[in-house]
């Protein structure tokens, strides 16, 4: 089951488009740094022996930790928005002079052959759904770095995802300077909202009802980032995915103090006016928070990357509405 945008934008017809297989070599990590590495998948250890050139990436956010890096991939995973290259604007600005990275679409699956066509020496798919059949046919193309051990698909943190991709391209330390900076401003979040801490919140989708996020997808991790406590049991509700729907008679797992709602295409309004939800206490004292049915809109897609690129984003636009839902008062609104 592919990330909640995914559900959203499944009728957007993804196409490839950027550099071709032929052009220059494009990543560029630090040389002697460290190499050979060892990662450890699901499905067992890459090696890479020496730095990288030319980097595949068949998961859907890890172009925005090679680009805050500075190695660019010679080809991207499309997801939503149909960018060039497939980079957001807060990635593309890290793009300088250096070409597009090749847009691959894994809408019918992966592309084999096209992977294959781009002669790559590492193949990266840390946020991704790739099975085992899929990985020993990626590491018949070359070494690939696939989902970390313990983490459902689509369930690593940014924190990992930058740190494993320093790690595979030479640049471990720049990685951790990346992510220690994130998580300070996260902590000035909390120490700026202490009324955050232990309040109940949950993230929500009005994807074919009412989809919930789980505590193991990395934006219910926002949550707990900003001090919010999940709601208890909230796994037990939705099994070991990432999230999933729940039935009419369990809507009032949707009642906690702060809900933040992720838009779904044409479900904002139609949930609005859902009877089961304008009855809880949640939208009648209008601590819910909206974020925009706009995927132009750079929070939503910043809310969907979750990466060291676009948390910046999410920290400067949510925090406020999050602020405003958990004051208590209905006159201020998210």
């Amino acid at each position: 089951m592919r990330p909640l945008v995914f559900l959203a934008v499944l009728l957007l017809a993804l196409t490839g488009c950027g550099s071709g297989a032929d052009e220059a070599p494009q990543a560029a990590a630090d040389q002697g740094s460290g190499f050979p590495v060892t990662i450890k998948n699901k499905y067992g250890d890459t090696v890479v022996k020496e730095a990288p050139k030319r980097i595949v990436t068949v998961g859907l956010v890890e172009q925005d930790a090679m680009l805050a890096l500075g190695v660019v991939p010679v080809a991207t995973t499309e997801w939503f928005g149909e960018k060039p290259g497939a980079l957001f604007p807060w990635a593309k600005a890290k793009l300088g002079d250096a070409a597009l990275p090749q847009v691959l679409s894994e809408k019918d699956g992966l592309q084999f052959e096209k992977i294959a066509a781009l002669r790559p020496d590492l193949i990266v798919g840390l946020y991704s759904g790739i099975s085992a059949d899929d990985y020993k046919k990626l590491t018949a193309i070359a070494p690939t770095v696939a989902q970390p051990v313990g983490v459902p698909d689509y369930g690593v943190s940014w924190q990992v995802v930058a740190r494993t991709v320093g790690q595979a391209v030479g640049k471990a330390r720049q990685a951790d300077d990346l992510v220690r900076g994130i998580e300070q401003r996260f902590a000035e979040v909390r120490s700026k909202h202490p009324e955050f801490k232990g309040k109940s919140a949950l993230i929500a989708s009005p994807y074919e009802g009412f989809f919930v996020f789980g505590s193991q997808d990395p934006r219910s991790r926002l949550l707990t980032d900003f001090g919010f406590t999940l709601p208890a049991g909230l796994d037990k509700v939705i099994g070991d995915k990432f999230g999933g729907n729940l039935s009419a008679e369990r809507i009032t797992l949707l009642d906690q103090e702060v809900l933040l709602w992720f838009p779904s295409k044409g479900g904002t309004a139609k949930l609005k006016a859902d009877p089961l939800y304008r009855n809880l206490k949640v939208r009648t004292e209008r601590r819910d928070v909206f974020v925009e049915e706009n995927y132009d809109d750079p929070l939503y897609g910043a809310i969907s990357f979750v990466s060291v690129l676009s948390l910046p984003i999410v920290l400067d636009d949510l925090v406020p509405k999050l602020a405003a839902a958990a004051d208590g008062n209905p006159a201020t609104t998210g």
